[in-house]
Formats: C-alpha cells, structure tokens, sequence
C-alpha cells in the first residue's frame, strides 16, 4: 500500500512535508504532547475502536444533520480531521474522490483505512496539507480532544477551497457543561463510575482508562466550545459561518434552529443544579458549525 498511499497524498502535500512512506500507515512527526500521547494511547486500542465503531455517531438523524449540512461526499476530496477508526464516512457514505483521514492514533488509522481512507498520521495542529484543497473538511466529536482548539480548527478551515465547506459536530457546548456547586459535585461522582467501572466493561485495564480520561481536554465543566471560538476564528478567514445548538438525537432540524429534545435527566438534574435552564439553546450537548469558504 506504500505506493498507492504515497501516489494520493504526494499532491497534497506540503512541499516541506516529512511525512514517511515506509510504515504501512503513512505518519508525520509529531511532537508528543501529554495530550497527544493520551489520544494516540487510547485511541488506539482495539477493543475500544471496535465497540467505538460500532455504535458511535451511527444513527439516521446524525446521518440527516450531515448530509444536510455538507452534502453528498460523491466525487468530492474529503478531509477528515481526527477521524478515528472511521465512523463518519461509515455513517455517510458515498464515494469520494478522496478520502484523508488525520489522526494520531495509529490503531484507529488501520481500521479506516479499511473502509477506503487515505491514512495520515500527524497533529491536527500541524496538519502537513497544502491549503484550499478539499471541497469538504470534517472535524467530528474531535475538537475537544484537541490541546489548542482554535489552532485545529484553523489548521483545518485552511485546506477548504473556496465554496467548499468546513463542517464540525459533536464538540460539549461549553454552556450546557459549566457545572457549578452540587451539579459539579454530581458530575465528578458520575464521571468516577464511568471510568472506574463501566469502562471495565470494554476491557480496558487502568492505565487506559486513566488514558480514557486525559483525552477529554476540553470535555469537563468550564471547557467546550462556543458560538465565539467558530465565528471569532472562521469568519477572518472568509468564511461564512452558522452555529447550530442540537441535542445530538435530531436531524436536519438542527439546521433550522431546532436543539431536539432536552438532555437526558442525569444531564438535566446537573444543570438544574448549577443554575442551567434545559430547555434554553445554550444548554444544548453539542454545536455543530457549518463553514462556508466565500469565493
């Protein structure tokens, strides 16, 4: 595979690009942050990919809200940033003129190149792309992962051509996460369940559910992301951007303005809790940012 990856990544690449050709996954060095190690430690492991895959970001109404935010990937150059194992396109389908996928986990690369991506290991900080490229950039349930998100979400925005479309989802509202007093007291107890025993449910030893964790960087009360960060970042870059607050579980509506469905209760009672009314847009899960690049 070294040749054909090399043939469909060479023109795209940088012209000081360093990226190496002889793994079976074609990698550009990164600089091994805490952050990066996390990611690229947990990410990896196959038992979580697998379930990951399998029932992650896999739904009609995440399928609806994507196809009627970006479109039909047919024929297109698509760049995924921080694909995983591939769930996206899984989802999606289509065919696309080409496929990248970005990552820093080895372990989820191998598996999207399985479903037809063009693996590329490297920091989303740094990606080693030429600019105004691809007709759609996709940054999914990725961006808090992400030390400095609006670096990656500028790095990414960059290899949009013009009328092409940048698309990110699935990133916690800082808003609707910003627990406070008995709802932060509530949250810290759930978060110490799920990653002391629920993930022993997925195999994971200790050590990589203490991974699990660190690679939440910005998926904790007083982090996420906000209406601000996509429009203070896209818009000087030409962009035209619109913001949509959903609850995850809906569809095309979310492009008209329409969360869905308040959070599940436990998600509820925190806000309740920390002073969060749940029925109000800005406690919605999620944003989802769709960024057009103006001629």
């Amino acid at each position: 595979m070294k040749g054909f990856y090399q043939s469909r990544l060479l023109p795209y690449l940088t012209s000081n690009h360093q990226v190496d050709f002889t793994d079976p996954i074609p990698t550009n060095p990164i600089t091994e942050t805490p952050e990066i190690q996390a990611n690229s430690f947990y990410f990896s492991h196959p038992v979580w990919a697998k379930t990951y895959f399998d029932a992650c970001h896999r739904d009609a109404a995440f399928k609806e809200r994507w196809l009627a935010a970006a479109g039909s990937w047919d024929n297109k150059i698509v760049v995924d940033v921080g694909c995983g194992p591939g769930n996206l396109h899984a989802n999606i389908g289509g065919k696309p003129a080409l496929l990248i996928g970005v990552d820093v986990a080895h372990g989820s690369l191998e598996m999207a190149q399985q479903i037809d991506y063009t693996p590329l290991l490297a920091d989303a900080h740094n990606i080693p792309l030429i600019s105004e490229f691809a007709d759609i950039v996709a940054i999914n349930a990725a961006l808090h992962h992400c030390t400095d998100m609006a670096k990656v979400l500028a790095e990414s925005a960059r290899l949009v051509r013009p009328g092409g479309v940048l698309i990110v989802d699935h990133d916690p509202q800082l808003t609707a996460w910003n627990y406070k007093g008995l709802g932060l007291l509530l949250y810290q107890v759930r978060l110490g369940i799920i990653y002391r025993f629920l993930l022993r449910d997925l195999h994971v030893p200790h050590e990589e559910r203490t991974q699990a964790l660190a690679t939440e960087v910005h998926h904790k009360p007083g982090h996420g992301v906000t209406k601000t960060l996509f429009y203070e970042t896209l818009e000087p870059m030409g962009f035209e951007v619109q913001v949509c607050p959903h609850n995850n579980m809906i569809g095309a509506d979310a492009l008209k303005g329409i969360a869905g469905n308040p959070p599940h209760w436990r998600y509820r009672v925190g806000q309740w809790l920390s002073g969060i009314n749940p029925y109000a847009s800005e406690a919605a899960l999620s944003l989802m940012c769709i960024a057009v690049r103006l001629p």
